[in-house]
């Protein structure tokens, strides 16, 4: 299972998915999805600051950035 971030309607939430999110398997919930992410703390980040974060343009940002802010309240 991998990590993605679905927004919709500008809310962003991470979930967890057995396979890459499809139209047909997500699109009902999400209008778009971003990832795969490699952990939760990532996909969290990335849920939480990625979508106005400059230092946060791709998956492998999102896991930096969370280990950097791990313990924090961005993580």
């Amino acid at each position: 299972m991998r990590w993605y971030v679905g927004s919709n309607q500008g809310a962003y939430e991470a979930f967890k998915a057995a396979a890459m999110p499809t139209e047909d398997t997500h699109g009902k919930q999400y209008r778009y999805v971003i990832g795969p992410l490699r952990t939760k703390q990532g996909a969290q980040f990335m849920a939480q600051c990625g979508h106005n974060n400059p230092h946060c343009q791709h998956v492998e940002d999102a896991e930096q950035l969370a280990q950097l802010h791990k313990g924090s309240s961005h993580a």
